[in-house]
């Protein structure tokens, strides 16, 4: 069977390059068929392209539509699959991280989305304020749709480049989500000054599986020398494999 993603009503169904058309038709039909909630089976593409990392889709059977409506952890999300990056294999770490919230806590999202990461911390109704900084003016207009849809009165959303935007906020963090696309720029060096002293900053990297924890390390350890801070690891675990034997980490670090 072809390897798919479920978006709420949306399937997403990655075929090998050797299936016909006919083939992905059936495909498309039987699995329509088979799980009624789906309204709609688009091909993805294998490669993701762009700075806000987007696949390119290709509408195969049902509703001719590339908008789905999902929900996770009790919330839900809308948003446009060719035009907005999100991954539904990533709902644990957004509910692990969420319970992690405490009481009074101000948390910045840094490449947020759609707002999965600052729609879910904000449900558990905990942070004073929750941040979230999205570059893509699509993904940030679903994202303030999303804030509204799930009802949260201490989430707000910002567009712009993290690196501008960032600075400009007032105040500083208790709590820092970096959800990272691939990207060469780690970031690191922005979140070490916006960080308060005690907090935790969750930084998300991709990595072949050999040799990742020696590198996250040094990286971390350099990034903190350039800015002058004090910072230690604290855990490093897999937050997910993005290909074969790589995968995505996440490092969560403390600031001293």
């Amino acid at each position: 069977m072809a390897p798919y993603d479920i978006l709420g009503n949306v399937v997403l169904v990655k075929f090998d390059r050797s299936a016909k058309s006919s083939e992905k038709k059936r495909f498309a039909t039987r699995f329509l068929k088979d799980h009624r909630e789906i309204t709609t089976v688009l091909e993805k593409s294998a490669r993701i392209k762009g700075r806000l990392r987007t696949p390119t889709t290709k509408w195969i059977a049902g509703e001719k539509t590339k908008e789905a409506l999902y929900t996770e952890n009790g919330c839900s999300f809308r948003l446009n699959v060719d035009s907005c990056y999100f991954s539904p294999r990533l709902a644990s770490e957004r509910s692990e991280l969420a319970s992690l919230v405490k009481k009074g806590d101000r948390v910045l999202v840094m490449f947020g989305g759609v707002g999965p990461f600052a729609v879910v911390m904000g449900k558990k109704n905990k942070a004073s304020e929750i941040i979230s900084v999205e570059l893509g003016r699509e993904p940030h207009r679903y994202a303030v749709e999303n804030v509204k849809r799930n009802k949260l009165a201490n989430v707000m959303c910002v567009q712009g480049n993290v690196r501008r935007v960032v600075p400009t906020l007032k105040g500083t963090f208790d709590r820092i989500v970096m959800a990272r696309p691939n990207l060469e720029d780690s970031f690191l060096d922005v979140a070490f000054k916006v960080i308060n002293r005690g907090g935790t900053i969750h930084y998300y990297g991709f990595y072949p599986e050999e040799g990742a924890e020696e590198a996250l390390r040094t990286l971390i350890l350099s990034e903190s020398q350039k800015a002058k801070k004090k910072m230690r690891i604290m855990r490093i675990k897999k937050a997910g494999d993005i290909g074969t034997r790589r995968y995505r980490y996440r490092v969560d670090i403390k600031a001293l």
